[in-house]
């Protein structure tokens, strides 16, 4: 079920933002809305270009500042305008109510510190507890990841650590002060597909304890299926379909969605080649007009040179396109 804009933790409405370059700018976002209530598992999906890392990021205002251009659009997060706000504000929410875990936990973590040191550091930055309290916390922490011995884990560095341990603390982080909203950005990426599975499993377990609600941004259709409640997924810029997992990903009303899952290695037979989308993304510097996927679809028609709205097909099921009832 789509969250409301009072229930969700996390409220992006019709958001647009531009990058200035040399010569006018980059549409990097064009009008997208996500809604998380609490205690969701949300995804994004779409092809590298799509906006999915720069939307999560706006959702903390992890853009660097004066760098980017808000062009239309609200963000609020846990009540707080984004946008608006003060970073003083943005600094007391970040790491406290929402945190963020990064796709490559070796550059995240520290690697000239501890592991203990880091936690503690994180863990008493947001709550009011001594040393030996944060530390039992820390410890407490990396158990619930299911790191055995977290006790001498503490007394290493990240590169001392294989990547799916260093992603595991990442998790614990996460979590050390109770936040209502974790982004993930493509968190197990780097890891191989048994150690991903047992990553997910366990934050959507803990998460689930604590009613903690994840954006989880990839680009793997697979862990997106086993992973997530709803599913937005992205083209260009904008949101082309959203809705529940299993409708999204088991019937697509999108061209662009069943191309994406035409293109998986499961889709092909022994010997034949992968499928592939045709073209590139276009360049956001330029206007677009009409469908901004019409010049890859092959079921491109005249009435693709306008732009299709996101609209309702079925129940909570929506997308952008003029032909989405009819039969592919």
């Amino acid at each position: 079920m789509k969250a409301t804009s009072d229930q969700a933790v996390l409220d992006i409405q019709n958001l647009s933002i531009e990058f200035p370059i040399y010569q006018g700018a980059v549409r990097a976002v064009n009008g997208v809305s996500v809604h998380i209530a609490r205690g969701e598992v949300v995804g994004i999906v779409g092809e590298s270009g799509s906006a999915k890392s720069v939307t999560a990021m706006m959702a903390m205002r992890l853009l660097p500042e004066g760098r980017f251009n808000v062009t239309g659009g609200s963000v609020t997060l846990l009540g707080c305008d984004v946008v608006a706000a003060h970073e003083k504000d943005m600094l007391a929410i970040r790491g406290r109510d929402v945190c963020m875990v990064f796709q490559e936990p070796l550059t995240a973590l520290n690697p000239t510190q501890r592991i203990e040191r880091q936690m503690l550091e994180v863990i008493r930055l947001h709550r009011a507890c001594s040393k030996q309290e944060a530390r039992a916390l820390a410890i407490r922490l990396l158990g619930d990841m299911r790191i055995a011995d977290p006790e001498q884990v503490l007394q290493r560095y990240p590169f001392e650590l294989s990547g799916g341990m260093r992603q595991r603390i990442l998790i614990a982080l996460a979590f050390s002060c109770d936040p209502k909203i974790i982004i993930a950005d493509e968190p197990t990426t780097a890891l191989d597909v048994t150690v991903q599975r047992q990553v997910l499993q366990l934050m959507r377990a803990k998460a689930r304890d604590l009613g903690t609600a994840i954006l989880f941004i990839s680009h793997d259709l697979a862990l997106v299926s086993q992973f997530c409640d709803r599913v937005y997924v992205m083209y260009a810029g904008s949101v082309v379909e959203d809705g529940p997992t299993a409708a999204v990903l088991g019937a697509p009303l999108h061209p662009y969605t069943r191309a994406l899952l035409q293109a998986l290695p499961e889709c092909a037979k022994p010997g034949e080649l992968l499928q592939s989308i045709p073209g590139t993304v276009p360049n956001l510097s330029q206007p677009l007009n009409g469908c901004s996927f019409a010049p890859r679809c092959t079921q491109a028609k005249p009435q693709c040179s306008d732009k299709p709205p996101l609209q309702t097909v079925t129940n909570y099921h929506r997308t952008a396109c003029w032909f989405a009832k009819e039969t592919p």
